[in-house]
């Protein structure tokens, strides 16, 4: 029998309760009692018709890997044994930059791994979080975010692969490939989120109204989906929050059916953002109560309710045993998730080894790839040749908020950020949980090195290093800001550790719903910044962050600045590792760096009557260049690239469908290291406006002092096409420029090739270039 007819056969035997119950999740919560043990009652409750998933059971609780893999187990077996069809469940979770879970893996957020321009190290750390989540029973997690995200006042940014969907793509790829492996029945079903365009909302706020074109909704927002999609065969999506043109995206038929299954051809199953399909009538209001909301949802296609139940219950059962939808449209929503439970092997095999599953989950190994994620996550922004210092200074004032702060060195989605929301959240009373208030060393799951940790371990035994807080992230403190002075005062050099804190509290600065209408540090610490430059001791500037800040003055004021986004478990060791040359910094910005919130939406692959004032090009009082460009990133060692050759330099489309481009590039300088060669395209002339380069490749190539390589990219032609006025797919005859660079600013290369025919894209082959090095 093959697999539609199991599902068909199954799908027959079901009442319409049994079938909406596949629709729908509940908090783990909802099935514990007090102490966390599983509540056979309450599953009794919420169960009897079988549940389509369970919502984090590591996630929203204090269980260990053990106690999550027990739990999990007797879920599963509830199911079997006391519902009628013994359907189980999908388990899921989030794992955006980790396992979320007690005791696993902290890797660097994502703003962080995207600078690394590094797939590769996506891929192997996707495949650590899917061993890690399928060892305690997990089977579907709530990532990768493929935003694109062009504002940075936003405070989801750091939870993104930055701002080219060409990079989003490539790295949301390799994310799923990593995640979900060559066989679900040992894999994790990776969610691409948030579907479409969430990351520019109106204002830079949090599920705001976002305002795009059709043409650029496709070529910008759905490219990276559809890549995922077409190329990864993602086998889950989220809808985003927000609206696009009065429609919001859980009820847009045209995002869910027309684009993505029609198009698309997508063939998993869709979930809603968490209590996203209840908001079409408490936020959205285009429904008039929740039955409203379910017959939305579900026409517009989307097949589960995340978190819990809210429309797809009794609201959903309602309205289908009114025939105001048919039934129809609810067994094709089943027969997907029922697709999803065969491939993944529940029904062969629905429970996890306990006695295999470790008291923690986050093994030297693992924490091994979180240190090397985290070294190459790093980018040095400026360096007057101060770095790297020496083990053997005489002395170092380690100075700043995030210095010696554990907490901050991590992004809102890792665990001890999602537990303090949800214990925020229940005591105002939006969670229906009652969270006991713990104590840090309980929410500090694994071990976190800080940045003074760090430093202390890599100096010599002679070597004085003074520590002082200097200020609150955001507050003032005389007492602790003279402290700071007269240490700054003794030592050769000052390390200030500044920034943010990343979670979805009112006390977090970014992160979920913390969006910012400024890009700046707070003024304490920008106080303290000008104290420490009236000292005369040098200064190098570590920011822990998670979006870009206006820091014009602070880079005045320093030697160098290192940014290392959250860097995870492991950042204190990476960051003193770049500090002193253990590491040659590798990374590169993946979004661009403004000089004042003023200045956006910024970013580097704008139209050619973008980026700049006409006629007199700058602002009043400041200039139009950002900051920091795109793909910027310095090293200790220098890069030479020379000897551009493209073939062939014309070309007709119908018949020759790639573009070889291939250049030198030789380590000049004398410490090894690497260097991330980008390839940007520009079209020259076009039927309609065309950006003024578009990242169409790129390599992080490692090259000892004095070695040089040959870096080939092989284009295909499809990546040169665009949506014409009549929104066909295209590619038109012409001239254009290839450049290679070390950014989108620092072009070191150039030469052009012509296309010679109109071409249109029926069927998109190809999303990438391929890249070979000898």
């Amino acid at each position: 029998m093959n697999l539609n007819d199991e599902i068909q056969k199954l799908l027959s035997k079901m009442t319409i309760e049994e079938k909406i119950a596949q629709l729908r999740s509940v908090w783990i919560y909802e099935l514990l009692e007090e102490g966390g043990k599983f509540s056979e009652e309450k599953a009794r409750q919420l169960l009897r018709y079988g549940i389509g998933q369970i919502t984090r059971l590591a996630g929203a609780s204090f269980l260990s890997p053990k106690e999550v893999a027990k739990i999990a187990n007797k879920i599963q077996h509830f199911l079997i044994k006391n519902t009628r069809l013994g359907i189980p469940a999908i388990i899921h979770e989030e794992c955006l930059s980790g396992y979320m879970a007690k005791g696993a893996t902290i890797f660097p957020q994502i703003i962080g791994l995207a600078s690394s321009w590094n797939p590769e190290l996506v891929q192997n750390i996707a495949e650590e979080i899917k061993k890690q989540m399928r060892k305690v029973g997990v089977h579907q997690g709530l990532a990768p975010v493929l935003d694109v995200a062009r504002d940075p006042r936003w405070g989801r940014i750091e939870e993104t692969f930055g701002e080219d969907p060409y990079l989003v793509a490539c790295m949301g790829i390799h994310y799923v490939n990593g995640l979900q492996g060559n066989d679900l029945r040992s894999g994790i079903i990776a969610t691409v989120k948030h579907f479409v365009a969430h990351g520019i909302p109106e204002g830079g706020r949090n599920q705001n109204p976002v305002h795009v074109s059709e043409r650029e909704l496709r070529e910008i927002f759905l490219y990276p989906f559809e890549a995922a999609i077409k190329h990864a065969k993602a086998q889950s999506l989220m809808h985003a929050y927000h609206e696009i043109d009065g429609i919001p995206c859980a009820a847009s038929k045209k995002l869910l059916r027309k684009i993505l299954r029609e198009e698309w051809g997508f063939e998993g199953f869709i979930v809603s953002d968490y209590f996203g399909i209840s908001m079409l009538h408490t936020r959205h209001k285009v429904a008039h109560n929740l039955e409203e909301a379910a017959r939305l949802a579900i026409e517009a296609g989307v097949d589960v309710e995340l978190p819990t139940a809210e429309c797809y219950g009794d609201p959903l059962i309602k309205i289908v045993k009114a025939g105001i939808i048919s039934e129809k449209i609810i067994d094709e929503a089943v027969a997907r998730v029922l697709r999803a439970k065969f491939l993944l092997g529940l029904f062969e095999n629905p429970y996890v080894s306990e006695e295999n599953v470790p008291e923690v989950l986050d093994s030297p190994e693992s924490r091994k790839l979180a240190l090397e994620a985290a070294r190459q996550s790093i980018v040095l922004l400026k360096n007057d040749g101060i770095l790297p210092l020496s083990k053997e200074i005489e002395s170092i004032a380690v100075i700043g908020p995030n210095a010696d702060n554990w907490r901050n060195m991590l992004g809102d989605y890792s665990y001890p950020a999602h537990i303090e929301s949800m214990i925020e959240m229940s005591k105002r009373g939006l969670f229906n949980l009652r969270l006991p208030e713990i104590l840090e060393s309980e929410l500090k799951s694994v071990p976190v090195v800080t940045v003074l940790e760090g430093i202390r371990e890599k100096v010599s035994p002679t070597t004085k290093v003074y520590y002082a807080k200097g200020c609150e992230l955001t507050k003032r403190s005389d007492k602790l800001l003279q402290e700071a002075v007269n240490l700054a005062r003794q030592a050769k050099v000052a390390i200030l550790v500044l920034g943010e804190k990343s979670g979805l509290t009112p006390s977090d600065l970014s992160g979920e719903s913390r969006d910012n209408a400024d890009l700046i540090l707070p003024e304490a610490q920008e106080e303290l910044v000008e104290a420490i430059r009236q000292t005369g001791t040098p200064i190098v500037v570590v920011l822990i962050n998670g979006r870009p800040l206006a820091i014009e003055r602070i880079a005045e004021c320093a030697s160098a600045i290192i940014e290392a986004w959250y860097p995870g478990e492991e950042g204190g060791r990476a960051i003193a590792d770049i500090i002193f040359g253990d590491y040659n910094p590798s990374g590169k910005l993946p979004i661009t760096w403004p000089r004042s919130s003023g200045q956006i939406p910024l970013y580097y692959n704008h139209k050619p009557t973008g980026g700049s004032s006409y006629w007199w090009s700058d602002y009043v009082f400041s200039s139009s260049k950002p900051l920091f460009p795109f793909g910027y990133g310095l090293s200790y060692t220098e890069f030479y690239y020379s000897n551009l050759q493209i073939s062939p330099n014309k070309l007709i489309p119908a018949k020759q469908t790639e573009i070889t481009i291939s250049f030198e590039l030789q380590n000049t300088g004398k410490m090894a290291g690497e260097e991330v060669a980008q390839l940007y395209i520009q079209d020259e002339y076009a039927s309609v406006t065309r950006p003024i380069k578009e990242l169409k490749g790129f390599k992080k190539v490692k090259l000892d002092p004095g070695e040089k390589k040959r870096i080939t990219f092989i284009l295909p032609i499809e990546l040169l096409a665009f949506y014409d006025e009549e929104m066909k797919l295209i590619i038109e005859p012409g001239e254009f420029t290839v450049m290679i660079g070390s950014s989108s600013e620092d072009v070191r290369l150039s030469e052009k090739f012509e296309v010679i025919e109109r071409y249109e894209v029926k069927v998109r082959r190809s999303y990438f270039s391929n890249v070979l090095m000898c």
